[in-house]
C-alpha cells in the first residue's frame, strides 16, 4: 500500500499548517491538497481524489457535515475524518449519521491522531473515548435523535436587536449610523455589537461575515 492521501478542510490557516506539518512528517502519509471552506472541500476532492478527508465542522460555505453526507452518497471510497473542537452530542451525533468515518477532538494527542488516520484509511471507524461514549448512549442504547435536515444551521440565539445590529453592521454600517437608524444610543450599540461577537466567538468584522453567512444568521 502506499502512502495514505490526505486532503485538509478547515478555515482556518494555521490550523492547516499545523496539521500538515506534523503528517508530513509521516513517511506513509502525503498531504495532496487543502480547501478552505465546504464548497472548496468538495471540489477539491473531486479533482485529487483521496483516500481521506480531514475535515472541520464549523466552516463557511457548506459545514462539515455537510461535506461528509455529500461525500458519503457520492464517492464511498473516500474516508472522512472529523476533527473538531466540539464534542456535544449533537455534532457528534449528526456526524455519524451523515456517514462520518471517525470523530477526533482537536485537543487529541499526536499519537491518537495519526492512529486515527490510519486505522480510518484502512476501512475502519475510529471514535476517540469521549465521543464513543456519546455514541454507545445513542446508538446501542437507541437514543439517538433524528438530525435536522440543514445540521447546525443556526446553534446561535440570537435577541431581536442583535440580529438588526448584525445586519447593518454587514451593511458596512458604523456604530453612529447604526444607532440613528435604530434609534438607539451608540452606546448600546457598542453593549450589542461587543456582546454579538463574543457569543459568535469571532473577533473581526471579517469573521462575522462568514459566521453569519455558515448559519445564515442575517
Amino acid at each position: 500500500m502506499g502512502a495514505i492521501k490526505v486532503v485538509l478542510a478547515d478555515d482556518h490557516v494555521l490550523v492547516r499548517d499545523g496539521i500538515k506539518s506534523l503528517l508530513e512528517d509521516q513517511t506513509d502519509i502525503v498531504v495532496i491538497d487543502e480547501a478552505s471552506n465546504g464548497k472548496e472541500a468538495l471540489e477539491v476532492i473531486k479533482i485529487n481524489q483521496p483516500d481521506v478527508l480531514i475535515v472541520d465542522i464549523r466552516m463557511p460555505e457548506m459545514n462539515g457535515i455537510e461535506v461528509v453526507r455529500e461525500i458519503s452518497k457520492s464517492n464511498k471510497d473516500i474516508r472522512t475524518l472529523v476533527l473538531s473542537m466540539h464534542d456535544s452530542e449533537e455534532y457528534v451525533v449528526q456526524a455519524i449519521q451523515a456517514g462520518a468515518d471517525g470523530y477526533l477532538l482537536k485537543g487529541t494527542s499526536k499519537e491518537e491522531f495519526l492512529k486515527a488516520v490510519s486505522v480510518v484509511a484502512s476501512g475502519k471507524k475510529y471514535f476517540t473515548g469521549d465521543i464513543s461514549a456519546i455514541i454507545m448512549n445513542n446508538f446501542v442504547n437507541g437514543n439517538a435523535k433524528p438530525a435536522p435536515s440543514e445540521p447546525s444551521q443556526n446553534p446561535f440565539k440570537l435577541t431581536k436587536r442583535e440580529k438588526q445590529i448584525l445586519k447593518l453592521a454587514l451593511q458596512l454600517k458604523n456604530n453612529k449610523d447604526i444607532a440613528e437608524e435604530l434609534e438607539i444610543s451608540k452606546r448600546t450599540v457598542e453593549v450589542h455589537r461587543f456582546n454579538l461577537m463574543k457569543k459568535l466567538e469571532v473577533k473581526n468584522l471579517m469573521e462575522l461575515s462568514h459566521k453569519a453567512k455558515e448559519y445564515n444568521l442575517a
